[in-house]
């Protein structure tokens, strides 16, 4: 064993033992970090600790989780990169857990720095390697230099490692920029202009990342200078509308901090029981002496002298109020889309859902679509679709529960010639490039897995996918409906399914009623009957059984029975021995039949009299299907003037 690695052992079992030159000359943190890898993880100071470098798939893994903060760090890690290059340095970003997940460095040096650790999917987590820059940085949140034997491990004590955090828009943490050399000077003070790029650095893409996350809310600059505030701020929040604060950067954060420790403060704030930060959803007025609606007088239009802005009791910025990005504009110039058709049937909640969905739908919003198995939500996907000018376009159904995992990714995204064993010989295009142009159905989403769930919410934020093994992204024009009868809520607590994927995919949400609750069962049942061959009718008992069944299946288990109902009658009308015995000894639904609810004859007549025997309008007035409303009139004997004899 090297001198030098004997004489770093035994600091360390001296700093352990609690000596008095034991660790004492070494930075706080460095004899804190060296001191945990002692009594918490166990770390042996003598045993040798090479480097751990994940495989492909696990990296891949990491990065996956990581994609939109890599691609928005990217313009800092290279800018980064040729300011430090030409000193021997590498550049490493990664990821909460310590794995490098991005990495620029000299290729002629690859083998050097590979053993060292220094490269991509290299593992730098304190409990695996010790004391270093992404791992100490990672335990204590706080940007340092780990030079030379500041290392706990004796195979480390040749590098020189400064890293800072970057901190997600919600105050987690969300990555670690790291500078790395395989050789230094001995003086630590080598690397103090080490540490400030770094951290001016990690600073600018957190900012870049606040500003891609809420290009459509409100983002507030502050800097204490005049002439700065305008070009790089210091401190920066996103605002929603109603002036609560969605997101900062680590520098608003601490102000935030700071302003809540006092009492005034502190009581506004409420408390963050759910463990956000307390500064998320607090109002603008709260800490500053504006609200939402002064933001426009600290647009750029504003001399930068006016654009003062006071913290509550405290000090004062130059603030610069970025507007919300405007969504993009409907496309016009086209022929409208066609009319919705009758999804609901006369049940007035589903009419009103249709609408809306189907607005919506046109409007490029990403509709997440609930209720119990068999209610229709492909149906209702489909019928949206139709109505829309994609009328015609490619609708393509995917059913994320019935896909092997170990395909799913290469189902959905296509794969490149030869990208993993097995794979066709000429490549495959993936589910989502059939949708091209038109609608992508994704059926049971709360089964997609991790891995793939991180590639989609890629495909809705750019609007383009990269096949597996593949190097080129292909842009995508698609719309999205997805469908689920699982909390996906519940999963996002669970950690099973991304809370951003969530958010992407719910632009809006409609819960499809069961059929149990649908006042349009009965005209459901005549309209599903008229689609058959033969001109089948119910007989009373028949119907009757139907509308007093409690129908667990819903719309499937109905057109089920109904198949087998008309599969089995030998005559035209379909009686209560045709109909599947789950239907006719089932126990009956809490639910009265649909007529049950109708007002009595005299009721109706004046609803009649009052919409001017405008059938469709009272229908709408009484919630009940209009064929019904005839129905009933029918049997009551009810006339309408109009066509009196």
């Amino acid at each position: 064993m090297r001198p030098a690695v004997m004489a770093h052992i035994d600091e360390l079992v001296r700093a352990a033992s609690g000596a008095a030159n034991g660790g004492g000359a070494r930075d706080p943190l460095i004899s804190q970090s060296w001191r945990r890898c002692l009594a918490e993880y166990r770390l042996d100071p003598a045993a040798p600790r090479r480097a751990y470098i994940h495989t492909q798939a696990r990296l891949r893994e990491h990065r996956d989780a990581l994609d939109d903060l890599i691609r928005v760090a990217r313009f800092g890690v290279e800018a980064l990169y040729r300011q430090v290059s030409g000193l021997g340095y590498v550049l490493i970003l990664a990821d909460a857990r310590g794995v490098a997940v991005d990495f620029i460095g000299d290729p002629s040096r690859d083998g050097d720095l590979r053993r060292a650790g220094l490269y991509r999917g290299s593992d730098w987590n304190e409990h695996l390697a010790g004391t270093c820059a992404v791992g100490t940085c990672i335990a204590t949140g706080q940007a340092l230099s780990v030079h030379l034997d500041d290392h706990f491990a004796g195979d480390h004590i040749g590098l020189t490692c400064t890293a800072a955090p970057v901190y997600a828009a919600d105050g987690t943490l969300a990555a670690v920029l790291d500078i790395s050399a395989l050789q230094s000077p001995a003086p630590k003070a080598s690397q103090h202009l080490a540490l400030q790029l770094v951290t001016s650095f990690a600073h600018r893409i957190e900012t870049a990342s606040l500003h891609n996350g809420f290009r459509r809310e409100w983002i507030l600059h502050l800097s204490r200078s005049p002439e700065f505030a305008d070009i790089e701020p210091e401190l920066a929040l996103a605002v929603d509308a109603g002036g609560r604060i969605l997101g900062f950067n680590s520098r608003a954060r601490a102000l935030i901090d700071r302003a809540l420790r006092r009492p005034r403060g502190a009581a506004e704030a409420g408390g963050a029981a759910d463990g956000r930060h307390a500064g998320l959803g607090l109002r603008l007025d709260a800490l500053f002496e504006v609200s939402v609606d002064d933001l426009p007088r600290f647009t750029r239009a504003v001399p930068v002298e006016r654009r003062v802005l006071r913290l509550r009791g405290g000090e004062r910025f130059y603030a610069l109020a970025l507007e919300p990005a405007a969504p993009p504009p409907v496309r016009s110039g086209r022929p409208a889309a066609a009319p919705l058709p009758d999804f609901a049937g006369g049940d007035p909640r589903l009419a009103l859902m249709a609408r809306q969905a189907s607005r919506l739908f046109e409007a490029g919003v990403s509709l997440l679509v609930g209720g119990e198995t068999g209610t229709g939500k492909e149906f209702f996907a489909r019928t949206l679709h139709r109505a829309s000018r994609r009328a015609g376009k490619p609708f393509v159904a995917v059913n994320c529960a019935a896909l092997p995992e170990t395909l799913i990714e290469s189902e959905l995204f296509g794969h490149a010639p030869g990208a993993f064993t097995g794979a066709a010989a000429r490549g495959r295009q993936g589910l989502v490039q059939q949708a091209d142009g038109g609608t992508l159905f994704l059926d049971e989403i709360g089964d997609m897995p991790l891995s793939a769930q991180t590639r989609l919410l890629r495909v809705l934020a750019e609007r383009e996918v990269m096949a597996v093994g593949g190097t080129k992204p292909q842009a995508v024009d698609l719309r999205v409906i997805a469908a689920t009868h699982r909390d996906l809520a519940a999963l996002v607590r669970e950690g099973r399914f991304r809370e951003d994927l969530l958010y992407r995919l719910a632009g809006a949400r409609f819960v499809l009623p069961p059929l149990r609750e649908r006042a349009d069962r009965a005209a459901l049942v005549e309209r599903l009957l008229a689609a058959r061959p033969g001109s089948r009718r119910l007989s009373a008992e028949a119907a009757a059984a139907l509308a007093r069944h409690a129908w667990p299946g819903n719309v499937r288990e109905l057109v089920a029975a109904l198949d087998y109902a008309c599969a089995l009658a030998e005559a035209p009308e379909i009686g209560l021995a045709d109909l599947p015995p789950t239907v006719t000894t089932a126990p009956r639904s809490d639910l009265p039949p649909p007529d049950a609810a109708l007002p009595d004859g005299a009721a109706l007549a004046a609803a009649l009299r009052r919409r001017a025997w405008n059938v469709s309008a009272v229908a709408r007035d009484l919630g009940l299907d209009r064929s019904t409303v005839h129905r009933r009139m029918r049997r009551l004997g009810l006339v309408s003037p109009n066509h009196a004899v």
